[in-house]
């Protein structure tokens, strides 16, 4: 059990790195359901290219959606920019740099779903057999006497072997080829282009604005580690607010009970020992209540949290502006004062 406590501590410690091990077992998870998923073409002109685009369009973006719940930070993302400005101003340059940190996991799975749909070739042999150019891979003297929607439901029929009957006009392998070629290659390209864009986001853009971005990253991180620390502060709080609570009422049934028997004082008498270790453990919690101890201060503080956040900008006198940082000229000098004093 210890050794699960540590590595639930690590991820918690460890965000990024769990979120990028989330992110790439939803790709491997992507692929293996196209692997078990059973492709039906239903070799229909008016139907197949409507089951290849929900194919290749629907399950990514589920993934991605999966990927934007699974990651924590959506939370916190809209709470930044639902919430009042108060003392504290928004910096849309953070708000973009969280939002494009989650896309950039979240797309991990769909690409993945896109690039493996579009190299294996079922969905695109579905979608564009009818667009099969049978004047070039087949009989093409026959075609001009073929009305066109029996040319579509004969060439819409390739992918499904067991219902195809027009090899005296295209050889079905030959058209499976022709189409499963272009779409690997489409898939190779869509791998590179993706794999180029994801090198010039993670490499090439910090380069060009490195200040800008390190600001990003630093608020980016503050706001989360702000956000935990809050939730960490209320849970303890919470824990003492309930202890003493839990405490007052024990002590209030005890006194209701020794008012009631005759014997109160004997009874109190072996028990006195554990009072001061009892009224010590009470007064411990309630140090930790920070002054608050009744519902409507909490509801208060809570309210007063959500719409204006402390400044940005500790152990300053000056009034602040913006979002926290000190507007106007130099602070003025401070007086210092040596104070001597002997002892007697």
């Amino acid at each position: 059990m210890d050794k699960f406590r540590m590595i639930f501590q690590f991820l918690q410690s460890n965000q990024e790195s769990f979120m990028n091990g989330i992110c790439g077992i939803m790709a491997l998870a992507s692929a293996q359901m196209y692997s078990a998923f059973d492709f039906n073409c239903p070799c229909l002109p008016g139907y197949n290219a409507a089951y290849s685009a929900g194919i290749l369009l629907a399950p990514p973006l589920v993934l991605f959606l999966l990927g934007l719940v699974m990651n924590n930070n959506v939370s916190m993302l809209a709470e930044e920019w639902k919430r009042p400005q108060g003392h504290r101003a928004k910096d849309p340059a953070v708000l973009r740099y969280m939002f494009c940190s989650m896309a950039q996991r979240a797309l991990i799975a769909p690409v993945v779903w896109v690039a493996v749909t579009l190299l294996d070739g079922k969905c695109f042999l579905c979608a564009f057999c009818t667009a099969v150019p049978v004047s070039l891979l087949g009989n093409g003297s026959l075609v001009p006497g073929l009305p066109p929607p029996e040319l579509a439901r004969l060439l819409a029929r390739v992918p499904c072997p067991e219902i195809y009957e027009g090899d005296w006009l295209l050889a079905r392998e030959v058209a499976v080829r022709y189409l499963r070629c272009i779409s690997q290659a489409l898939g190779w390209s869509f791998v590179l282009l993706t794999t180029l864009l994801a090198f010039v986001v993670r490499s090439v853009r910090p380069c060009f604005t490195q200040a800008a971005f390190l600001k990003s990253k630093y608020w980016s991180h503050y706001i989360d580690i702000e956000r935990k620390l809050f939730d960490e502060t209320c849970t303890e709080h919470a824990k003492a607010f309930a202890k003493v609570c839990i405490q007052q009422f024990f002590e209030a049934m005890n006194h209701d009970l020794e008012l009631g028997h005759a014997h109160g004082a004997l009874a109190a008498g072996p028990t006195g020992s554990a009072a001061p270790a009892a009224t010590e453990g009470v007064d411990e919690e309630r140090e930790k209540l920070r002054g608050i101890t009744d519902q409507g201060t909490m509801n208060r503080l809570l309210t007063s949290w959500h719409e204006c956040k402390p400044p940005l900008r500790l152990g300053q006198e000056e009034p602040l502006v913006g979002n926290g940082w000190a507007g106007g000229g130099p602070r003025p000098s401070r007086k210092e004062v040596a104070t001597y004093f002997s002892k007697v």
